[in-house]
């Protein structure tokens, strides 16, 4: 990817559109970074949302003020797994009216304020990324439809009191040992880098869940061949039933079998995640079961750049869920805030009556089902630390602020050519609740292929309902899966 400005030309871009942005610090290897300070950390749950975005709108309106799970309708928020997978199996066109209640009023929030195509991309180049820009001067076709903001994104009440509290005790040790946090985001005043990453990789996601995950590498031409994952997730630390806190040392236990295509199927992998150094390789313990071999081993590479199963190198393990796994290859700057489009809201390009040959076209997915808004994001650069060795060399990440969740990432290789990006279509989930990106995309800028993942328009819906034991995450217990007992 060619076509990015020169690093110190980004950085002036980006600094200059910061919102109420004081500090641009790196992670050092070693140190503690500080708690939040105390003035800041009095504004939580006032001026700033109980997770530390800014509550009030931006100066043109915008970005609305934040009113987060105010904006669903009761009934959205009592909907259960059942309920919803019934009316996708009976009558997919009912969705379509559920969805139609949570706009009642706001008739407005389903037309766009503007259609950005390359004719008009430099007035709007500024709320970009460098990979949405690149895509325009790849693709002659490519556009994006921003519509009106609507801050949606909420967590439980006992998220954000947790969230509060650990503002005044939570440290990171280097960028790998989280100390001192409970149940909430650790840091929603960010003091460095790495801070955002973990409030990412620790965000609540409902106890246990689920996910149908269905993935398709496509070609340039379009044409494309869908596999099918089903993950098992326990979440240790982020979890309301069970939540020890980051002393556990655990985040959370992840179990992915394979179940197309055939040649694949059966495959499966056990990860168990930490939050403190020195626990498994790269911050995690994982084992392999392959139906070929017919035992389960230790796999030491499931994480960094190794390709995640089914991406055909289009998808790095670290890039699952936009970033997992350890941050110790990197050194992490904190940029600040800035307002962006990124995808959100993105209920209609997950919508059942959509098929994937509706979503999957050549280039890049059909941006008529794509939704963005304007955004305030953090902006958190990644450079590789000299000694130590991965396929993208910098990173840009940027992070919704109302959900800490990464919106999106451009990523360069080693010549420092613009190479990836990586899209995360946010939506909140109201009866969890919380907010994630489905589908999650993976543009490759070079070689015209893209990698989707995360779609369940044909499949089952993710279900955050299931409960999970320790122990259903364990060796054995995979080695028993494996036989069907």
């Amino acid at each position: 990817m060619d076509l990015f400005l020169e690093t110190t030309q980004m950085k002036k871009t980006l600094v200059s559109g910061l919102v109420a942005a004081s500090f641009s610090l790196t992670a050092g290897i070693g140190a503690v970074q500080a708690k939040a300070p105390d003035a800041e950390a009095a504004k939580l749950g006032g001026e700033l949302t109980a997770v530390g975005a800014i509550k009030a709108g931006n100066a043109d309106g915008s970005i609305p003020e934040w009113k987060g799970g105010a904006l669903f309708p009761q009934e959205t928020k009592d909907f259960t797994y059942d309920y919803l997978e019934n009316m996708r199996k009976e009558d997919p066109a009912k969705i379509e009216a559920e969805i139609k209640k949570f706009t009642k009023g706001n008739e407005q929030w389903l037309e766009p304020v503007v259609e950005i195509t390359k004719a008009n991309l430099a007035e709007h180049a500024d709320m970009l990324t460098a990979g949405h820009k690149a895509m325009f001067d790849k693709y002659a076709d490519y556009k994006i439809k921003v519509y009106p903001s609507v801050r949606v994104a909420f967590f439980p009440d006992e998220v954000n009191a947790a969230t509060i509290a650990n503002a005044k005790t939570a440290t990171l040790e280097g960028t790998e040992s989280v100390k001192n946090a409970k149940l909430g985001f650790p840091f929603p005043i960010p003091q460095s880098g790495a801070e955002p990453m973990w409030n990412h990789k620790m965000k609540f996601r409902g106890s246990a869940a689920i996910r149908y995950n269905n993935q398709a590498i496509v070609k340039p031409d379009g044409d494309y061949k869908i596999s099918k994952l089903v993950e098992d997730v326990l979440f240790r630390y982020a979890n309301l039933e069970e939540s020890e806190g980051a002393d556990s040392k655990e985040l959370l236990m992840y179990l992915q079998e394979v179940k197309e295509p055939p040649r694949v199927a059966g495959q499966m992998i056990l990860v168990h995640e930490y939050l403190q150094a020195g626990e498994g390789e790269g911050g995690r313990a994982a084992w392999l079961y392959n139906p070929g071999l017919g035992r389960v081993n230790r796999a030491p590479n499931v994480g960094y750049d190794n390709p995640s199963i089914g991406s055909d190198g289009e998808q790095f393990n670290d890039q699952i869920d936009m970033f997992n796994g350890a941050l110790d290859r990197y050194d992490w700057k904190l940029v600040g805030r800035k307002e962006m489009y990124i995808p959100y809201n993105s209920f209609e390009i997950n919508s059942p009556l959509h098929k994937y040959d509706d979503l999957i076209k050549p280039g890049h997915v059909n941006m008529d089902l794509a939704r963005f808004e304007k955004h305030r994001v953090w902006v958190v650069d990644a450079t590789v630390k000299d000694g130590v060795r991965h396929q993208f060399k910098r990173r840009t990440f940027y992070l919704d602020e109302d959900s800490w969740s990464v919106a999106a990432v451009d990523c360069y290789d080693n010549r420092d050519q613009l190479w990836k990006l990586q899209e995360a279509h946010l939506l909140t989930v109201p009866f969890v609740p919380t907010t994630t990106g489905s589908p999650e995309l993976v543009y490759d800028l070079q070689s015209g292929r893209y990698f989707a993942t995360a779609m369940t328009n044909e499949d089952t819906l993710s279900n955050w309902e299931v409960s999970f034991k320790s122990s259903d995450f364990s060796p054995g217990a995979l080695k028993r899966k494996s036989k069907g007992k």
